[in-house]
């Protein structure tokens, strides 16, 4: 069943990328991250052996608890909102952190990384429509946090993620993908040190065409792989 799913979500990727309109600086690859919170390790397997080379958590704990048990050639992305009492577990699991939204958040991550002795790679989490409900910086605010970034020395930026918000038809959320692509543009012609910026991450099961279409490059897909979760 995974196989299909998967072929399935592929073949839409490839779609997707075939209807834009013009020239993205985002290339003409996305990379597909399976979103696996709340499924067993049993099911991500089956996901690895049909292809799944990423995988997407939404918290450290479930991420820690399945990490021994898989493949070690997997590339782990922390998607959902890190706590800086959680800093410490995720430096050595997590391949990207997509979700940095404060000074104080990638302050503390780059001191574990020096710790750890390891380069961390980041995106800058933005909260493009506002919404109270979630996290993530302001629009306005992104310039400045890439600054700061830029300055610490066991971090790598290495470009943005934004949630959209729900709507039942996902072609509303093509505005919210618009404008992140355009401040993607702005991050890069920033020319930062210590920076490569390469990755736009947006776009989930219910809106990732559109996504791609504006832009993406990285989609976090759970339900349209998986089916529904595990509680």
């Amino acid at each position: 069943m995974i196989t299909n799913t998967l072929q399935n979500v592929l073949h839409n990727i490839n779609a997707a990328i075939n209807r834009r309109v013009g020239d993205f600086i985002t290339g003409q690859h996305v990379k597909l991250v399976a979103v696996t919170k709340n499924h067993p390790v049993s099911t991500i397997k089956q996901a690895v052996v049909a292809g799944v080379s990423s995988i997407g958590e939404n918290r450290v704990q479930e991420a820690l608890s399945k990490h021994p048990l898989l493949d070690q050639s997997l590339e782990w992305h922390l998607i959902g909102h890190l706590q800086t009492n959680k800093v410490r577990q995720a430096v050595p699991l997590f391949d990207l952190i997509h979700s940095v939204d404060s000074e104080r958040l990638a302050v503390e991550i780059n001191r574990v990384a020096q710790k750890s002795n390891k380069i961390q790679n980041v995106l800058i989490q933005v909260n493009v429509a506002n919404e109270e409900t979630k996290f993530g910086l302001p629009t306005e605010k992104t310039h400045e946090m890439a600054r700061l970034i830029s300055t610490l020395e066991n971090l790598k930026l290495c470009g943005l993620m934004t949630i959209a918000p729900f709507y039942e038809n996902a072609e509303s959320a093509r505005p919210i993908f618009r404008e992140m692509y355009n401040l993607y543009k702005e991050l890069a012609l920033l020319n930062l040190p210590n920076t490569e910026i390469k990755w736009l991450s947006m776009g989930m099961t219910n809106d990732y065409t559109i996504a791609i279409e504006e832009g993406a490059n990285l989609v976090r897909i759970g339900t349209a792989i998986f089916g529904n979760r595990e509680y």
